[in-house]
């Protein structure tokens, strides 16, 4: 699990701590949180719990991680792919190193990623793979950065391949959600009539919470609920299709 510490990604370590799984996450920066996760994973049931620093946007960490994770596991049932940065700048206004960020951290990092700990799940007895995508990949209408909305476009044609070059032993999806109400999008929500202007954009007139979210990537994980489907984005998005 990339990303683990907050948002979906804390909240998809809860879903299959409660489950038994043994659960491995990968933060970033703040080592307090990551450790309150773990903490709060093993209360749940987590059968064991680690946590490896790595940024996506510097290879020397993708390998070192990737490294320890395989000194600490002979397989990998599971990956989530949630590691990621919000971005809002048109492409006019951003700079060129922020581009190139957003590129490494959305889009190439996952993609390297995944393909040094494939082999990890190649030798367990069933394997699922989970990209998080967005509503930004499939509409432009939306108030993402063009550079992001790229970025989650390549990760759906990233799954939709993926799905094809390693089945059958691994399935790959991926989920879309529209707005998550995380910590990276508060100031979207710092007053209720930004909320309901939020809310007012879903059919379904709510605002999606992260274990909406961890609950669809549990359904694609599991070979028991979903060992048919793979190429698939599932859309969590309350309605909203623009």
């Amino acid at each position: 699990m990339t990303g683990g510490s907050r948002g979906i990604g804390r909240a998809v370590v809860l879903r299959f701590a409660r489950e038994g799984f043994a659960v491995l996450f990968t933060y970033k920066s703040n080592i307090e949180r990551a450790r309150e996760v773990a903490k709060e994973a093993a209360s749940l049931g987590a059968r064991c719990v680690k946590y490896v620093q790595m940024d996506l946007s510097d290879l020397d960490s993708i390998r070192s991680a990737v490294s320890e994770i395989a000194s600490s596991a002979p397989y990998i049932n599971v990956l989530v792919n949630n590691a990621g940065i919000l971005h809002l700048d048109s492409l006019e206004t951003a700079s060129v190193e922020d581009i190139e960020v957003v590129v490494k951290v959305n889009l190439l990092g996952t993609i390297i990623f995944t393909k040094l700990v494939l082999p990890l799940m190649k030798k367990a007895p069933w394997a699922s793979i989970v990209n998080v995508a967005s509503i930004a990949g499939e509409t432009g209408n939306v108030y993402a950065s063009t550079v992001y909305a790229a970025t989650k476009a390549g990760i759906i044609g990233f799954t939709k391949r993926l799905a094809v070059e390693v089945a059958p032993k691994v399935r790959v999806n991926a989920v879309a959600p529209s707005f998550v109400e995380t910590d990276m999008v508060r100031e979207f929500l710092s007053s209720e009539e930004k909320r309901k202007q939020i809310v007012d954009l879903h059919p379904l007139k709510i605002i999606i919470k992260p274990e909406d979210v961890a609950e669809a990537i549990f359904f694609l994980a599991s070979p028991k609920l979903s060992r048919a489907v793979t190429g698939h984005v599932l859309r969590v998005n309350a309605g909203r299709f623009t």
